[in-house]
């Protein structure tokens, strides 16, 4: 998903031309009509990518279909749609088409179930955001079709069609039946998956249950045939006499012809899809690799190595990340390799590195980054020990923003600290590592292996990582907080005792020291919402990262009502005065008998 709720004011579609490859020449009509209704819930798409992506990806076709008895199905359908077709072509050259559309097809599964659960249908979800979503991807000379709900995709066999999806539809009675699965109805996900080889001449045809339940297969492959080479009529066509014959629910039809398949699937191909691309070689200064030119090693760890480098073509500078040699015998830590880049194009946002476009084919495992111009927030620490409280906040404030650029696309972070963490000549705050990020919908790839530990750094993570609870957007909370206690002092707010966390009641051996012994000019109402996010319970940390943000700028009327001096304290001369005028009242009045 990408993270903007869909409007359902855009169109019903995400239109398409026709490929102009020498490897895959597709030609693809569309056509979509609410019919008797007053809004349409279906949603449809296509795109043909250009350049390497064309052969890499392929060409994606979806089509989502909402629930009547839904308001919001339409938002459903739409961000179904746009989120595959956007997705897709970001996920990795080195994953399979089967592995890239299903994790992105769960990714926005997971997304719509959030949005469902934080809405007002959340005890409802046939009210809910909830769709059905059929999608087909040709690559090479194979359709890759991926399946949900009761959409159809046929095969145009002569003047007949031949169904290859099941309609996930569940009949109480003759006259009665229910969608059995669909998309946002819960975390988990069931998608049928089948491939079929391509020939030149195929005709595919893909129907919303307002066209197919209203016509017959002869009447859609005669519209076809009527229409030659104008597949956006035949497919207008086919929706009119649906509407003829009564359609009493939206209808959406595309047809795909397939004009050439790839001649380029030999063994080569073949192993590169089974296998992924192949590592690359040990990288130096002054090499020559894959279209850059190798200036200098940036950073190096057990998971990665980054260096600097020039693109040949633009001769701009970029950063190329590769996999560390120990990753060739972890799956768990490669595929998180993987999943990085994936992340890196989906997130549209200011503080968080952005990937480069995907130009050329690429020949080996690597990630190609924008250079940044600056300096890690470790180092920046080092050279500010004492900054201001103005500049802390609006370092924070900027990475929360990049944090909750995760969040709405149901992400963690999971490894906030400073190294992953630039700062721009221009002062923005950028996150530039998610190999940690944890996935709604892909927690089998985002959870550690047993035994291995935290997801990130364990000085910065939050403690029930330790606990092995699950995470929740709570626990950035913590890592944020946790870096403007750093940032402010120099320390951590509980030293070294968080990693050594293992059973419950080690949280009480957690013990916040207050930021205003380091740092008297720490405000009390600041040093308590800092506090607060850093609490080890995740449910008394604060419920968003909006309102910690608030706080660090403001006083909150529960701080200052909590942190407020007695009266003696606040003006002691006052205080003994009042005392002195009482006592001398009492004794007036014992005096006089009062």
């Amino acid at each position: 998903m990408s993270g903007r709720r869909p409007s359902a004011t855009l169109p019903e579609s995400v239109d398409v031309g026709k490929s102009a490859s020498a490897d895959l020449d597709v030609t693809v009509g569309q056509y979509t009509h609410r019919g008797p209704k007053d809004i349409n819930q279906d949603f449809h798409g296509a795109l043909v990518p250009s350049g390497h992506q064309l052969a890499s990806r392929g060409v994606a076709v979806a089509l989502a279909d909402g629930i009547s008895s839904s308001n919001v199905s339409q938002v459903a359908s739409q961000a179904a749609v746009t989120g595959f077709l956007q997705d897709y072509y970001c996920t990795s050259d080195a994953w399979s088409v089967r592995k890239s559309a299903q994790r992105v097809i769960l990714a926005t599964n997971s997304w719509l179930y959030a949005q469902t659960r934080q809405s007002q249908f959340r005890f409802d979800h046939d009210r809910g955001y909830v769709c059905t979503l059929s999608v087909m991807v040709l690559k090479s000379a194979t359709a890759h079709l991926f399946h949900v709900g009761d959409a159809r995709i046929y095969r145009v066999q002569g003047h007949s069609l031949e169904q290859l999806t099941t309609d996930h539809r569940v009949w109480v009675s003759r006259h009665e039946s229910y969608l059995g699965r669909a998309l946002g109805v819960g975390q988990r996900l069931e998608i049928d998956y089948q491939t079929l080889p391509l020939e030149a001449g195929d005709v595919f045809v893909m129907a919303t249950d307002g066209v197919h339940g209203f016509l017959s297969q002869q009447q859609i492959t005669a519209a076809i045939s009527a229409h030659g080479d104008d597949l956006d009529k035949a497919a207008q066509a086919i929706v009119s006499q649906a509407l003829d014959q009564g359609s009493d629910d939206n209808l959406t039809v595309q047809v795909v012809r397939v004009n050439r398949v790839s001649d380029k699937t030999g063994a080569s191909e073949l192993y590169r899809q089974m296998n992924g691309l192949p590592f690359p070689p040990e990288l130096d200064a002054r090499m020559d690799f894959d279209g850059y030119r190798i200036i200098r090693k940036l950073h190096a760890s057990n998971r990665s190595h980054v260096f600097l480098a020039v693109d040949r073509v633009t001769e701009g500078p970029v950063v190329l990340k590769t996999p560390a040699v120990e990753l060739r015998e972890d799956p768990v830590l490669l595929e998180r390799f993987l999943m990085e880049e994936w992340i890196a194009r989906r997130i549209d946002n200011p503080h968080v590195v952005r990937p480069c476009p995907p130009e050329r084919r690429r020949n080996y495992l690597y990630i190609a980054l924008e250079y940044i111009e600056g300096q890690t927030l470790e180092q920046w620490m080092r050279d500010h020990p004492k900054p201001e409280l103005t500049v802390v906040r609006d370092i924070i404030g900027q990475l929360a923003r990049g944090v909750r650029g995760f969040h709405r696309l149901e992400m963690l972070h999971q490894d906030l600290k400073p190294g992953n963490v630039m700062i721009d000549t221009m002062g923005t705050v950028r996150i530039v590592d998610f190999g940690a990020a944890r996935v709604a919908g892909l927690m089998d790839l985002s959870l550690p292996e047993e035994g291995q530990g935290v997801p990130g750094a364990a000085l910065h993570t939050a403690p029930e990582y330790l606990l092995g609870h699950e995470p929740t957007a709570r626990s950035d909370q913590f890592s944020l907080a946790l870096l403007t206690y750093q940032m402010l002092s120099g320390k951590l707010p509980y030293g070294v005792r968080v990693p050594r966390i293992r059973h419950p009641r080690d949280l009480n051996a957690l013990t916040y020291h207050s930021l205003r012994m380091d740092r008297p000019d720490v405000p009390v109402w600041m040093d308590e919402a800092i506090r607060k996010a850093l609490h080890p319970d995740p449910a008394r940390r604060y419920e968003a990262l909006s309102e910690f943000l608030q706080d660090l700028s403001r006083p909150s009327r529960n701080f200052l009502n909590r942190t407020r001096k007695p009266f003696m304290e606040r003006d002691p001369v006052a205080f003994w005065q009042g005392g002195c005028a009482l006592l001398l009242l009492a004794l007036l009045a014992s005096f006089l008998g009062w």
